[in-house]
């Protein structure tokens, strides 16, 4: 089954193919079928997450899988939260990001520098699907100022596992999958989805 993944991230396209191998679907970004992004207008992740997915599933007539996902930081009061992947602005990188994370936390001691990565996955048969199925995860750990690691994406050289004594950016693509938000997500959807069959 053909199933359009409403990203142009290849990082997230890469870790949903591994997360849902052995379903018997073939995963095509949006931007390789010519699909461009749609403003996330939605309040929630829930509801950036059906937006994606139905724009996707509207444009390419397939089945569509979103994920919206970001950095919840408590000393923020759970900034960048939906704002994560355009935090310094709409063009933002990674690493335009990440300097303006460090910079708010600035003068915060290390022990008050929580955060945690949500993660929510939405699946539509069509655009119109009445029952999508929504699936969560969160990971949690601290932020601390200077990078590690070069794996990863988005903050995940910010972003420190205590007990792992690592960031999210130097684990390997096996151990993240099995801890991070967007794996355990995956995992809550590939059991939604085995239990549809």
């Amino acid at each position: 089954m053909r199933v359009v993944v409403a990203t142009g991230n290849p990082g997230k396209l890469r870790e949903l193919s591994e997360l849902l191998a052995g379903l018997g679907l073939e995963l095509l970004s949006q931007s390789a079928l010519g699909v461009t992004g749609i403003e996330e207008t939605g309040a929630t992740f829930v509801e950036n997450a059906l937006l994606k997915a139905r724009h996707a599933s509207q444009r390419t007539g397939l089945a569509a899988i979103a994920d919206d996902s970001g950095l919840e930081v408590d000393a923020l009061g759970g900034a960048p939260g939906i704002y994560s992947a355009r935090y310094a602005g709409a063009q933002a990188d990674d690493a335009a990001n990440n300097t303006r994370l460090v910079h708010a936390l600035f003068g915060i001691p290390a022990g008050q520098r929580t955060a945690r990565y949500r993660c929510v996955l939405a699946w539509v048969l069509r655009a119109d699907d009445a029952q999508p199925l929504i699936a969560q995860g969160l990971w949690e750990g601290e932020i601390v100022a200077t990078p590690r690691g070069r794996g990863g994406f988005g903050y995940d050289p910010h972003f420190w596992l205590p007990g792992l004594q690592r960031t999210a950016a130097e684990l390997d693509a096996a151990t993240k999958n099995l801890i991070s938000h967007r794996g355990q997500a995956m995992r809550r959807l590939r059991s939604l989805l085995q239990a549809r069959q």
